[in-house]
């Protein structure tokens, strides 16, 4: 999915949302590898020292929020082991029907001609070029039975078929030492996520949902499903990706939301 229930996109300059930055950074402070470390900084005074950032006016509240959230990525990045892998599960957990989630209604999941369309690769790669859906769909098959985790508390189980994203970047030449792989989508969301993720032996290119084509509704022509991250990290309709190392950010990332987005 690419963003939590009920929160409108927000035309014009981002805006923060702070309870949701503090819960964020409250949750991953309390998980038990860092409950030692939350219990000594998960105050404004901690979280003050360790950000620099005084609390006199909105201003500095915001400098703080953000320093908060970025201090979030930072201990998540270092805590993510790229060989650790997520839960699977059978069919009979499957959850049917798995819930459609995005920005916007149902009606409004935008139409990708699949005769037409191009995925434009581009950034730190060898191979620049575009690739056509029966390019893809010949690429190496894997399948995954995965829990996708919503920020907002409530998870399901689905199947996805793609190809692992990995073999694929190693594929067009990415220069895998590099620091973020950007995407952009058919509507107006834009996602990134970190190298390690990006190789992670689950990080699925997916084309399909539940052995059928990938419905518009989960992300047609193609979905990236990662069981390591939060449903919002999981970029759907894409048309481009790119390699860099230029901090790319995201649609709700630019908003507040933790960049990270481990789950």
């Amino acid at each position: 999915m690419n963003t939590p229930i009920g929160k409108p996109a927000r035309p014009g300059r981002p805006t923060l949302d702070r309870e949701s930055i503090l819960i964020d950074a409250r949750r991953e402070l309390a998980m038990p590898s860092r409950r030692l470390f939350g219990k000594r900084l998960l105050t404004l005074g901690g979280l003050s020292m360790l950000t620099g950032c005084s609390l006199t006016d909105n201003d500095s509240v915001n400098r703080f929020l953000i320093a908060v959230s970025r201090l979030n990525d930072r201990a998540q990045a270092a805590l993510f082991d790229p060989k650790q892998l997520a839960p699977t599960y059978t069919e009979a957990q499957l959850t049917r029907p798995f819930p459609f989630n995005a920005y916007y209604g149902i009606d409004d999941v935008p139409v990708v001609d699949g005769a037409d369309y191009k995925l434009k690769v581009s950034g730190l790669v060898t191979g620049q070029r575009v690739w056509t859906l029966p390019e893809l769909y010949a690429l190496p098959h894997a399948e995954q039975i995965t829990r996708h985790i919503c920020v907002e508390g409530w998870s399901a189980i689905g199947r996805w078929g793609g190809t692992p994203f990995g073999d694929f970047l190693r594929r067009i030449g990415a220069d895998t030492s590099a620091k973020y792989v950007g995407f952009k989508c058919a509507d107006d969301y834009y996602e990134s996520i970190d190298m390690p993720t990006a190789l992670h032996p689950q990080t699925l290119l997916t084309f399909s949902y539940d052995g059928e084509r990938l419905p518009a509704k989960y992300g047609f022509p193609m979905k990236l499903r990662m069981p390591t991250k939060l449903g919002y990290k999981n970029p759907k309709h894409i048309v481009e990706m790119f390699v860099t190392n230029t901090f790319p950010g995201g649609y709700w990332v630019d908003q507040g939301y933790n960049w990270f987005g481990g789950s």
